[in-house]
């Protein structure tokens, strides 16, 4: 998995210091570690499909990332989106079993379970900019259009937008949940401003450049002429330069593939591809 990013968002540390006053701190340190947790999910699911984490942004609510997701199949999409709340919820369960194993570490690891269920059902919901609305845009432009998946999500994300706000308005007379106000904005925010664009960097955008600079290791590896960019990216290091021979079914060289070509294979929108198709393309 290539290397991570962060930076800090400046109502991050307001947040710290509010929850540092009002003695919840451990709890703020422990949602802030879920929440880097989750993008990690994100980034090693999309690191298996030759994308990167641009950047990822410790926010009060947790954290957020950014880029250029353009290339990746909704497939795939669906696959990286639910990469992140599948590893907290495994993580949750990591912990409830700790706390069976060693009692003691229960005030501990209570926290962090309930910290990794809630921040995985909450990214499960259908809105945007939340893991669940990635998940059900991808589904309806699967099997719908793309005008049905705008409208869809936008549908949703103002009714949950919604529901936060009337249940922020029933809290008031209780006990009130400034929580369910937060995340009404947020809601609404996503709905109207976040498109499908933010996602990930492809991990070979200027690889060769980077490795002529530091110098590389150069191997080479054979690969029959239908075999697709994906499974070749699955093959191949962006620590190191890769020479590719292809053959064909009946076994002849086609064509030796430089470390340039490569990277350039790789870091362009061809992903779905064989290498058969694309070599024919070229002649």
């Amino acid at each position: 998995m290539a290397k991570l990013r962060f930076s800090i968002h400046p109502l991050f540390f307001v947040f710290g210091v509010y929850f540092a006053l009002t003695g919840k701190i451990f709890v703020f340190l422990t949602y802030t570690c879920v929440a880097v947790i989750h993008e990690i999910g994100h980034a090693s699911a999309a690191a298996g499909l030759g994308y990167r984490l641009n950047r990822v942004v410790l926010m009060p609510y947790g954290a957020v990332i950014s880029g250029d997701i353009k290339g990746l199949n909704f497939k795939d999409e669906i696959y990286v989106a639910l990469a992140g709340p599948l590893i907290n919820l495994e993580c949750a369960v990591i912990f409830a079993a700790t706390w069976w194993v060693f009692p003691e570490s229960y005030a501990y690891t209570d926290t962090a379970m309930l910290a990794c269920v809630s921040i995985a059902l909450v990214n499960l919901l259908p809105c945007r900019p939340l893991d669940g609305g990635r998940v059900l845009h991808a589904l309806l432009n699967l099997y719908a259009s793309r005008k049905v998946a705008d409208v869809t999500l936008k549908i949703t994300g103002i009714v949950f937008s919604c529901v936060l706000a009337g249940l922020f308005v029933f809290s008031c007379f209780y006990t009130v949940n400034l929580s369910l106000l937060f995340f009404a904005l947020f809601a609404i925010f996503g709905t109207f401003f976040t498109g499908r664009d933010k996602g990930y960097v492809k991990i070979y955008e200027n690889a060769y450049e980077r490795a002529m600079k530091c110098g590389a290791e150069v191997r080479r590896i054979a690969v029959c002429e239908n075999t697709s960019v994906k499974r070749i990216l699955a093959l191949t290091d962006s620590e190191v330069l890769t020479e590719i021979a292809v053959f064909s079914a009946d076994g002849r060289l086609l064509k030796v593939i430089t470390p340039k070509e490569v990277c350039d294979l790789l870091a362009g929108d061809t992903l779905y591809s064989q290498i058969g198709d694309l070599l024919a393309t070229e002649k």
